[in-house]
């Protein structure tokens, strides 16, 4: 797209923030879009999302006299489902996946179903809910053991453990975040994940986080983390890694965007953790790098998802 044609843009709302525990990666996410946008000359509000109000929240968006919604709100509220409903029920496109695919992408257990269903690999797993979690618990995975909520990202309530003693606490940080855990299999191996964008796999990339694993602190604190771009890997590798990604996108309906982050094992399998619907989008930030490595900069990106929220709205329409 032209300069000249950026105005036919309209006035671009980007959302941010909300009242999750990753609303400061969000405020960083959305200050990155925002200032892209600005800079490019495009009309556009940061709009700061203080609660899960739908009423309070459609005041506040409707306000702002905007004609389209740049999602840049992480984890709960943002990628579950439920500003894409409010934002449907007063017809604004917005970038990213729709009411169901969030839904089903912030759920790992439903995600997670659905891709074992549909042949790809992922972790053996146990469910516990309710914060109930037996004395006595059978393990039958092994050691070491990956523990996480079942619908946060950026993996804030994770541990991974390699000592039965330390299960319990493990397990209470986890409930501490959600009413309902993942207990996995830790897989050995390399860890990858690969951007889809307009329903093509970017380039795949390689975690290398210089802690145990990709944590919180990992992922958002400069020089903590190694990124491999692309990974260093066979091309029938690389394509096996991207063709799971791309049907993990589609199984759950993704739209726009999103990152698949997995485990390649020791025998070369690509095993799927997750789909993130909304990836970050600070200066480390995964997506942005893949899309780098193909040539199209952070500004071009943002301008593509909102061309993408557009066209994806047309097509409902239309179709």
């Amino acid at each position: 797209m032209e300069l000249s044609d950026l105005k036919d843009l309209g006035r671009i709302g980007v959302l941010m923030g909300g009242a999750s525990s990753e609303r400061d990666i969000s405020l960083k996410s959305g200050k990155a879009v925002y200032e892209a946008l600005k800079q490019l000359g495009v009309d556009v509000v940061p709009i700061d999302i203080k609660s899960e109000g739908a009423e309070e929240n459609i005041n506040l968006i409707k306000s702002q006299g905007i004609d389209c919604v740049f999602l840049a709100l992480h984890g709960r509220f943002g990628e579950d489902g439920q500003i894409q409903q409010i934002l449907d029920s007063i017809d604004l496109p917005y970038t990213g996946s729709g009411v169901d695919a969030s839904r089903l992408a912030m759920d790992k257990v439903l995600s997670r179903r659905i891709f074992e269903a549909n042949g790809l690999a992922v972790p053996r797993y146990k469910v516990f809910e309710g914060k109930s979690f037996p004395e006595n618990w059978d393990n039958h995975l092994g050691l070491p053991l990956v523990i996480k909520p079942a619908t946060h990202g950026s993996s804030i309530g994770l541990s991974i453990i390699d000592k039965e003693q330390n299960l319990r606490q493990a397990v209470e940080l986890a409930f501490s975040f959600d009413e309902r855990i993942i207990i996995e299999e830790y897989i050995k191996g390399r860890e990858l994940t690969v951007g889809i964008l307009e329903e093509c796999a970017l380039p795949v990339i390689e975690i290398i986080p210089k802690k145990m694993f990709f944590d919180f602190e990992a992922k958002y604190q400069t020089g903590m983390t190694d990124y491999v771009v692309p990974a260093q890997i066979t091309e029938e590798v690389a394509r096996a890694t991207k063709d799971t990604a791309l049907k993990a996108h589609q199984l759950l309906g993704c739209s726009g965007c999103s990152r698949v982050d997995l485990i390649l094992s020791e025998k070369g399998i690509p095993y799927v953790l997750e789909v993130n619907t909304i990836p970050g989008l600070t200066s480390t930030s995964l997506l942005p790098k893949a899309a780098r490595c193909v040539g199209i900069e952070f500004s071009q990106l943002c301008i593509k998802l909102i061309q993408l929220a557009y066209e994806k709205r047309k097509s409902s329409f239309t179709g």
